[in-house]
């Protein structure tokens, strides 16, 4: 973008914040070729090609989102419009081990791109089966070829995926069934060490339990980095300790110790020399809210002056609202009854049926669903006590109806029609009308809450849609997550999980819970968003210095203030994608979204040159540090 103008763009007269914490200014800034050229108060306008009026605005560097699975979208819609709308201008790829860097690795019988993502991510198999379809690299460095010449618009950090590194090292079906041998660690070590002298920013790995893999004979085995043993990881994590590189790490929620072990691969104190490490999760756990507290107590070890380490744990800003149709919801991975009907195919609704009416099932997802809910055994002591570990709450008034065929039962809690049904199985009133009373009439005995599951899933399968809220209830708890010195918010999960989750937004509500304390904390919550993540994860972007790339955007606070992230949730068709998606809509909010000085969003539209032009680029490490 260049002219015979002084500068191509100046944003005049808005409340800056640099990314840098301080105290925001009125200044005007100006960009050219893509970079910030000037900042200052009264620039000569005349000097510019276009002028940006922003009296009245916040402007600030573009924003980071630290934990996204849009390697695949990036492939179809390399716009990535859905973040852009929301302001941010960066994205951190190839999180929880999965990624593009090695191609499809496709080979005769095998989809790792499919049997990775579909349901560790609930990205349906043909959207897959679109981006996989035009890979046609294998390896770290032609992918980041590949991303120098897509029309991107957020810039692309990506990390190298352990689960595809294994892969790639052993063939998928080794790399899930043993320990790597020597040769292999020294293969897969000499890899890592390749993308790192690439550029690449880090390396992830992943041990929640949820993640399964999706194709035959597979779906009873978790991805391939859960195989790996801490020794696998010491060699592959002393790559990126000796180069400043991040680990993206999670937690493993069976053995605190374990998990304590993992990550005390931070240690400067332990091993000479500290590692970066970006951690899932600072939740407010509904159902387990010891577990947040603990996380942050190790935190706090690990980052002492015992131990020497520099460890976050990821935070989000906003209650972790989950959506399942049917049984397709992440954390119903937790459960070996339904993890067998997940692992079905999406339009096999005859095979959950099947197995919904097995005896053998039924007795196992009874089993599941009743733990620690009654009498007097180990499970329920531990549930009183806060300390059964599980993600998902298995109480009905927990799980609210969102679509269903019975009309009537929308916006209820589960609790409230299972009451009614127990009152009509007993006498046949309580009904709420002659509708639900006929669907009452169709059940067969229901001797508890498990049962009523099981029948709704029987009846209704995948028209069954409905939320519960996972963790973050306590607005205040949440702030006090989002601006702990052991956390950086952006536990966003963008990309992935199409109908499940939509935090595209996340980085709006942080801003938002800020300056309802103050400018000031503003200021703070810009450099988290910002300059604090590019700084940890070692890349150029995140503050307006003078000579930066110009990403950047314009907030018009008094739409930021009555936003609503929650009433703007919608399920939306996408053509480019092919599939439903959740997503949020905070339109209004951010007025215009700059990327390398290229206008990306203007007062509520996507721009011509979104997705057609090259505004950002594969982010690679340039130093910063921390």
């Amino acid at each position: 973008m260049s002219n015979n103008k002084l500068w191509d763009t100046v944003i005049r007269g808005g409340l800056v914040f640099d990314g840098h914490g301080g105290a925001p200014l009125t200044l005007d800034v100006a960009i050219k070729d893509g970079k910030i050229a000037a900042k200052g108060t009264d620039l000569p306008l005349d000097h510019a090609s276009s002028i940006i009026d922003a009296a009245g605005q916040w402007v600030m560097p573009g924003l980071l989102d630290i934990h996204t699975h849009l390697d695949l979208e990036v492939e179809i819609a390399p716009g990535l419009g859905e973040v852009v709308r929301h302001g941010t201008t960066t994205v951190v790829v190839g999180n929880c081990s999965l990624g593009a860097a090695f191609g499809a690795q496709k080979t005769a019988g095998q989809n790792p791109i499919i049997d990775c993502f579909a349901r560790v991510e609930n990205i349906p198999k043909h959207v897959l089966e679109q981006c996989a379809g035009v890979m046609d690299w294998d390896n770290s460095a032609d992918y980041l070829k590949h991303l120098e010449q897509l029309p991107l618009g957020p810039n692309m950090a990506p990390l190298i995926p352990h689960s595809m590194l294994r892969i790639k090292v052993m063939g998928l079906q080794e790399s899930i069934s043993r320990e790597a041998t020597e040769a292999e660690l020294v293969e897969m070590a000499s890899i890592l060490q390749d993308a790192v002298d690439q550029g690449y920013i880090g390396f992830s790995t992943d041990n929640l339990p949820f993640h399964y893999l999706a194709e035959s004979p597979n779906t009873d085995q978790r991805i391939p980095t859960q195989f790996a043993k801490v020794s696998e990881l010491k060699r592959l994590t002393a790559v990126l300790r000796s180069s400043d590189r991040v680990w993206q790490a999670t937690p493993m929620p069976s053995s605190s110790i374990g998990t304590l072990a993992r990550f005390s691969l931070t240690s400067g104190r332990l091993y000479g020399k500290a590692l970066r490490v970006s951690a899932l999760t600072a939740l407010d756990f509904s159902n387990a809210p010891r577990a947040g507290k603990a996380f942050l107590k190790i935190a706090k070890l690990l980052n002492s002056h015992l131990l020497k380490g520099k460890f976050h744990l990821q935070a989000l800003s906003m209650p972790f609202k989950m959506w399942g149709d049917g049984v397709t919801m992440p954390i119903l991975e937790e459960y070996e009854s339904t993890c067998q009907l997940i692992a079905k195919e999406l339009d096999d609704r005859e095979g959950r049926l099947k197995l919904l009416n097995d005896p053998e099932f039924i007795a196992q997802f009874k089993h599941d669903w009743l733990r620690g809910k009654a009498g007097w055994n180990l499970p329920r002591l531990l549930s009183l006590l806060g300390l059964l570990i599980e993600t998902f709450s298995r109480e009905l008034i927990d799980i609210t109806v969102d679509r269903c065929p019975l009309v009537s039962w929308q916006g209820e809690t589960l609790d409230q029609p299972f009451k009614r049904l127990q009152q009509y199985q007993r006498d046949k009133s309580g009904a709420s009308g002659p509708e639900e009373a006929e669907f009452f009439a169709s059940f067969a005995p229901v001797d508890d809450d498990a049962d009523f599951m099981l029948e709704i899933l029987r009846k209704w399968d995948k028209d069954f849609r409905w939320f519960t809220i996972v963790a973050n209830k306590d607005p205040q708890r949440v702030k006090e997550l989002l601006f702990h010195e052991h956390t950086l918010p952006g536990f966003n999960d963008s990309g992935a999980h199409l109908t499940n989750l939509a935090f595209y937004d996340g980085n709006l509500v942080t801003l938002k819970i800020a300056a309802q304390e103050s400018l000031d904390k503003v200021g703070k919550a810009v450099k988290r968003l910002t300059s604090e993540p590019a700084d940890f994860f070692g890349i150029d972007v995140g503050n307006l210095n003078i000579g930066t790339q110009a990403d950047l955007i314009v907030i018009d606070p008094d739409a930021l203030a009555s936003y609503d992230s929650d009433s703007c949730r919608e399920i939306q068709y996408r053509d480019d994608i092919q599939n439903e998606q959740l997503v949020n809509r905070s339109d209004g909010v951010v007025r215009n979204t700059i990327i390398a000085g290229h206008s990306a969003w203007e007062q509520g539209e996507f721009t011509p040159s979104l997705g057609t032009v090259k505004m950002g680029r594969p982010l690679t490490f340039a130093g910063r540090l921390s």
